[in-house]
C-alpha cells in the first residue's frame, strides 16, 4: 500500500486524504458512534453529544448522508419526523473506529504526559 503518491497525484484524488480529511474533524466518529445504537432522531443525537450546537450536528449529518455513512429518511407527518441511520457503509465503519477509541483510550495518558514533557525546541536566531 502507497501512503504517499508522487507530486503528479492531485490531493482531491487521494483516498487516504479524502477519507480522513472527513473522519478527522472534531463531530464526526461521535456522530457514527452515537448512530450506532440505531436510528435516532436529530433531537435525540443532540442530547447525546452534549456539546455538539444544533448548527454543527447538521453540518455533520449533511456532509456524512452525502458521502453515503448516513441515510436521512423524512416521514410525511406534521410536525415531519425525520430519522438519521447508519448505512451500511457507515456500519462497516464502525470497526475501525471502535479500534481507534480503543487504542485512544488506552494510550490518552501517555499522550498528555508526552505533552506536558515536551519541550520545543529554541527558535532560530536572525542572521
Amino acid at each position: 500500500m502507497t501512503l504517499h503518491r508522487s507530486k503528479a497525484c492531485d490531493a482531491n484524488d487521494c483516498p487516504i486524504r479524502d477519507v480522513l480529511d472527513r473522519l478527522g474533524d472534531r463531530w464526526t466518529v461521535l456522530v457514527l458512534r452515537t448512530l450506532a445504537d440505531g436510528t435516532l432522531r436529530f433531537t435525540e443525537i443532540r442530547r447525546r453529544i452534549e456539546d455538539i450546537s444544533q448548527r454543527m450536528l447538521a453540518q455533520t449529518l449533511r456532509r456524512l448522508e452525502q458521502d453515503g455513512l448516513v441515510s436521512r429518511t423524512v416521514h410525511p407527518t406534521i410536525p415531519p419526523r425525520v430519522d438519521y441511520a447508519l448505512t451500511d457503509l457507515g456500519r462497516s465503519m464502525q470497526e475501525p473506529l471502535v479500534a481507534m477509541i480503543v487504542w485512544a483510550v488506552d494510550n490518552q495518558a501517555e499522550i498528555r504526559a508526552a505533552r506536558a514533557a515536551y519541550v520545543p525546541p529554541p527558535a532560530a536566531t536572525a542572521l
